[in-house]
């Protein structure tokens, strides 16, 4: 995995788990991972609804690139998911990574609510947590409770539950 670049995308209250367990998972593998956020400085994680650690935020959207990354992911948390996905240069990063770029695009437990956004559910078999499955299946997704769903570029989980799984598919899926 050296000489590849990994974003992760969040905004403030993200799962906690959800971002930094793939982020050392990636980093153990030999990847570059980056920390994209809407604002710069640091994020806040949450531990379910407990306040959980902050992030350094690498890059703004504003600064990020897609043309610079190998692969995306997504970490969860509702309030995060939520948010990010109201962020228009978020819907576009994650639009030319995983549909028109078809780089790997690693998504988690709300965060699909980010594809249902930027109209990218429809026809794809994935999952997400289980209390959003009906928005899933309302924008035409293939919804499934699995612990690692695969199609095309686009790998989904459930929860933090599935994370080994969720990791050993992201670093598989880059080239590790």
């Amino acid at each position: 995995m050296a000489g590849k670049n990994v974003a992760v995308m969040a905004t403030d209250y993200f799962e906690e788990a959800e971002l930094t367990e793939p982020v050392k998972a990636l980093r153990e593998a030999g990847a570059k991972v980056e920390i994209i956020a809407p604002k710069a400085g640091e994020i806040k994680g949450l531990k379910h609804v407990e306040l959980g650690k902050s992030v350094r935020v690498d890059k703004t959207l504003d600064e990020a690139n897609a043309d610079d990354y190998d692969a995306l992911v997504l970490p969860g948390g509702a309030i995060n998911a939520d948010h990010l996905r109201m962020e228009e240069k978020a819907r576009q990063f994650v639009i030319k990574m995983m549909d028109e770029q078809t780089k790997p695009t690693a998504v988690i437990c709300h965060a699909p609510w980010m594809l249902v956004s930027a109209h990218l559910a429809r026809g794809k078999k994935l999952t997400s947590f289980f209390t959003i499955q009906d928005d899933m299946r309302n924008a035409g997704a293939d919804w499934v409770d699995e612990q690692v769903v695969i199609d095309g570029n686009l790998i989904t989980s459930r929860n933090p539950d599935d994370l080994p799984a969720f990791n050993k598919a992201i670093i598989s899926a880059i080239g590790g």
